[in-house]
């Protein structure tokens, strides 16, 4: 155990640069004094680890040292290549990177680490798109990258939902993310962060005027958030409904993730003829239909009224309709 922290300590400190003994701690889950115990043993064992003193100082290692030990196990190196996602890669414009990436980083590994590195992208496949979906053409996707590379203002045509329709917005980009094979770009409008389906943007200008990021800004707890705050945000209203627990083990694969998470978690128990209640969340009653008859007769709506109506009006004209196909 210690000695895999001893390595730990090095590379972040190859990586990273000066570090304080806080910082360390911090990123080794270890104490302060722990800290100081494993930089003198590295001293001792020949690491050329040096302290700077005072306000801005901390640990460092010798200009130009650098240490070809990765500290790599055999799972680490066999779970190497499954960060690769040649797919979205190839879509920000980084394929060939990729690819010589690899090709580098398998030549640097010992020969059996990297025979099992290489047996991983054999062997598993990442597919982020849903069923039955195709990728969304995004031909300012690689742009728009760069551009959060760069830290460049952009200026882009936006089609949104609601009219107007196509408006223009000035954007400081910060990130990009892939959600269920779509891409979205995190940027911040005036002092908001917001994020904007790349699919749906129509023309882009990247400016020669830069920005500067937040210091503070954490692109995976911002998506956290405003994906929870979205789907809240969407399902406004709630449908009441008697249904199977056939039904109810059948949604996660037929309904939205939020849509059947909820149902399940407001499931009451099973009575002995096997239905039980629950309450669904809808975005409108035209989406709460829609969703809801894929499970068929195997779910009555409750409530609202005006759901159940329209799924009377529904089962009414299924009903004659196939009367008169089967006369």
């Amino acid at each position: 155990m210690r000695a895999s922290r001893l390595v730990s300590l090095l590379l972040l400190l190859q990586a990273r640069g000066r570090m304080t003994a806080q910082e360390l701690s911090t990123a080794l889950e270890v104490s302060v004094r722990t800290v100081y115990r494993d930089v003198e043993s590295l001293g001792a064992a020949g690491v050329p680890v040096y302290a700077d003193r005072g306000p801005t100082g901390g640990y460092r290692l010798l200009d130009g040292y650098r240490t070809r030990l990765t500290g790599l196990t055999v799972n680490e190196a066999e779970t190497l290549f499954l960060t690769g996602m040649p797919g979205p890669a190839e879509e920000l414009g980084l394929g060939t990177v990729l690819a010589g990436a690899e090709l580098k980083l398998l030549a640097a590994l010992p020969g059996e680490l990297g025979d099992r590195a290489a047996r991983s992208r054999d062997r598993f496949h990442l597919d982020a798109p849903g069923w039955f979906r195709s990728t969304e053409p995004t031909p300012y996707l690689a742009a728009l990258a760069d551009a959060v590379w760069r830290e460049r203002m952009v200026e882009i045509r936006y089609r949104r939902w609601k009219a107007p329709q196509e408006v223009d917005r000035r954007l400081a980009p910060l990130g990009v993310v892939l959600k269920a094979g779509r891409w979205y770009l995190v940027a911040r409008a005036g002092t908001e962060a917001r994020a904007y389906r790349i699919a749906s943007v129509l023309d882009l200008t990247v400016l020669d005027e830069g920005f500067e990021r937040p210091a503070d800004f954490d692109l995976a707890a911002f998506w956290q958030a405003w994906s929870r705050r979205y789907e809240e945000s969407v399902y406004r209203a709630e449908a009441t409904v008697r249904m199977t627990a056939a039904a109810l083990d059948l949604m996660p694969f037929v309904f939205p993730p939020a849509m059947s998470r909820a149902a399940r978690e407001a499931a009451g128990p099973v009575d002995d003829a096997g239905w039980l209640y629950t309450v669904v969340p809808i975005e409108s009653v035209r989406q709460g239909h829609i969703e809801l008859l894929k499970l068929g007769a195997d779910v009555e709506v409750l409530a609202p009224a005006e759901l159940r109506a329209v799924f009377v009006a529904t089962a009414g004209a299924l009903a004659r309709r196939y009367r008169v196909t089967l006369d």
